[in-house]
This record gives C-alpha cells, structure tokens and sequence, in this order.
C-alpha cells in the first residue's frame, strides 16, 4: 500500500508532535546509550530496525509467543517514558496487542512494571515507565509481545523509544544552601584553585 503526500505528512506530524511534546518537558532520548537485543527475528528484520528512526521498516519476530526486546543499559538510568511506533492499518495481525514491560539490574531479577493492552494501535503509543508514583530507575528493562491482533504468531514494532529526563550539575548535585555561603568564604576560596 502506497501512502499518499497528505498520509505521510500527518504521519510525520503525528511522530513530530507526539516527541517534541516530551523534548520541550525536558526529556531526552536515552535509549541510544544501551545496547539491545530480542528473543529472534527474521533476515532483513532484526533488532537495528527498532533504532533507525524510520518508521518504514520494522523489527519481526521469528518465534512462538511471547517476544522479547531486552534493552540493558551500562548503569542505572532514570526512565520516565517508554514510546512504541506501531501501525495496525499497515501490519494488520503481527500488530502488537498486548505487552507487559519489566525492569531490574539484570535479566534474572526483573520485576513488572506495566501490563497493557492496544487496540488498533497506529502511530507512537506513550507509556509512562512509573514506578510508586516516581519514574523508573533500572539498568534492564524487558518487552513482551504477549499476544497479537487477530491471534497472530509474530509481531512487527516499528520503532521504539525510552525517554528520560534532562538532568542539570545542579539538580544532580543537590548542593545545599549553606554550601552556596561557604563559597564566598575565604577558607572555602583558597580550594577553588585546580593546580
């Protein structure tokens, strides 16, 4: 099926607006520093199809249920939003209809997260990576496929996102306020020098 001009530019400005919503809520794509991997695929339709911001291609599975994207990460990461590009008109019984997303430091001590169900999903599906009302911090964080759109046996995920927060020196360092008056003491001075 062939999109007309007007279809792939709503569908573009749908992606557009849907990532720049979370860009100006101070959040950045942080999913670039892991690296990933899945329970299979098929030739032509592996892993790397999830991370070429083309929502064209797509990474199929090649297996029974249920299907696994395993993102690790080399030390732990705040996670506030996990983005899933999905198009049901387009892959139709290999569409994604429910999936459940868990995290921890390894693959052996993984916990659930989220279990949700999509109906028809089309375009970035945002799932918000919560956990007791505060955003996620994991180094592992696991996607199942549980099930497909009219019982179908492998899936087709376009692209997929995490998103985390921007962080500023000065929110990571928390510094006191009783600090920000030693610093212009003269005791505290004669150390701000790096010889």
């Amino acid at each position: 099926m062939i999109k007309s001009s007007d279809e792939q530019n709503e569908s573009k400005e749908f992606k557009d607006s849907v990532l720049q919503e979370l860009e100006a809520n101070n959040k950045v794509e942080i999913g670039k520093y892991a690296s990933w991997s899945c329970s299979s695929s098929k030739p032509g339709s592996g892993i790397e199809k999830l991370r070429d911001n083309s929502i064209e291609t797509y990474w199929q599975s090649d297996a029974q249920q249920p299907h696994f994207i395993n993102i690790q990460f080399p030390k732990k990461y705040v996670m506030d939003n996990l983005l899933i590009y999905s198009d049901y008109k387009l892959d139709e019984s290999y569409t994604p209809s429910k999936i459940s997303v868990k995290a921890g430091t390894l693959i052996h001590d993984l916990q659930d997260i989220i279990t949700t169900e999509f109906e028809e999903p089309q375009g970035w599906i945002n799932i918000p990576l919560l956990v007791h009302n505060k955003p996620l911090r994991a180094n592992f964080l696991q996607i199942s496929v549980l099930a497909n759109h009219q019982n179908g046996r492998d899936t087709h995920i376009r692209q997929i996102k995490v998103y985390g927060s921007k962080i500023s020196i000065e929110s990571f360092i928390q510094s006191p306020k009783y600090l920000e008056s030693l610093s212009s003491s003269t005791e505290f001075s004669m150390y701000q020098t790096i010889r």
